[in-house]
């Protein structure tokens, strides 16, 4: 039940983006590049946002369009090799959704365009001279604020669970997506009383262990990543946290969608869809260097209260009240 209006990423950006471009002539057909960090399957979403986004801005696939989509199945290891390959099929663009993909990628050309969605900053990662202007042949979002986020995620994992003390944290130290949870964790855990205990996971195979170790030294609560191997695994990782019990936050909506308790951040979906008003600029004749890099302005809340009810946890209402939607 959604208990206020979804908030759409960048929604009037996107809305009013075909209004500028009717009358102009789309380019003829294009190839565009979707290197992805998550498996097709649990892409599925995003890429089918990100495709709607291209018919509504007026490109059919197989007539004025085609792209060529490769996947790392949430094993950034991958990612030098696929990118090196999409850029051996000389495509108009390529679009990257991760932190570790746009570092291979741009490692891979410096002149085909790219439009990356980055939860690190894309200027200390060398990948830009400026956010308003990049400069490079990278643009895209740069989930800016994700410092901050982590804290928020922190603090509505103890507003939640009021009393708790210990709190485990998964983050994966392979993945430069996790640089900012590695950074702030600490810190923003003392501000809040908290103390966390950080459990690094580099592979699913690692997941035993780390619940393990975690239910052996009495951890009250999770905060999980946003990195793709987690958002890959998440329905893995619902299921676990709620046989144990475990109040857990994820970054990312389609966590709880999946069974996990709650999640805050940005909707992934909607980056999708405005990353292709963005290849269709590139398409139509703009240069990457000179597109500033797009932040989300908005976030949302998702609950599953079927999930608090399972592992025997009281919301309360007002914190209810601040969710965007809340799983019934």
């Amino acid at each position: 039940m959604r208990r206020r209006e979804l908030i759409r990423l960048l929604g009037g950006a996107a809305v009013t983006w075909p209004l500028a471009v009717q009358g102009q002539q789309l380019p003829d057909r294009s190839l565009v590049a979707i290197l992805s960090p998550l498996s097709e399957a649990a892409a599925a979403h995003n890429i089918r946002e990100f495709r709607n986004g291209l018919r509504d801005l007026g490109y059919v696939e197989g007539r004025n369009i085609a792209l060529e989509l490769r996947y790392s199945d949430g094993n950034p290891s991958r990612l030098p090799e696929l990118a090196a390959a999409l850029v051996g099929l000389k495509p108009d663009v390529i679009v990257v959704g991760s932190s570790s993909g746009i570092l291979a990628a741009s490692k891979a050309t410096q002149t085909i365009p790219l439009v990356m969605i980055t939860l690190e900053n894309p200027i200390t990662l060398g990948l830009i001279k400026g956010v308003a202007r990049p400069g490079t042949n990278v643009t895209g979002t740069w989930l800016a604020g994700d410092e901050a986020l982590v804290s928020k995620r922190l603090a509505m994992l103890k507003d939640v669970t009021s009393g708790i003390v210990l709190v485990g944290a998964f983050l994966n130290p392979g993945d430069e997506t996790d640089g900012p949870a590695f950074r702030i964790l600490p810190t923003a855990a003392k501000a809040l009383g908290l103390d966390v205990r950080i459990f690094e996971v580099r592979e699913a195979s690692e997941f035993a262990a780390a619940f393990t170790s975690a239910g052996r030294i009495g951890v009250q609560a999770l905060f999980v990543s946003q990195s793709p191997l987690f958002f890959s695994n998440r329905k893995e990782i619902a299921a676990i946290t709620t046989r144990l019990r475990l109040p857990t936050m994820l970054g990312w909506r389609e966590f709880p969608e999946a069974g996990g308790l709650m999640s805050y951040g940005p909707n992934l979906p909607n980056v999708y869809r405005r990353s292709a008003a963005l290849v269709d600029k590139i398409l139509r004749g703009a240069s990457a260097a000179d597109l500033p890099v797009e932040t989300p302005t908005q976030f949302e809340l998702v609950v599953n209260l079927r999930t608090a009810k399972a592992i025997g946890l009281t919301i309360s209402e007002p914190f209810l009240l601040l969710a965007d939607e809340v799983i019934e």
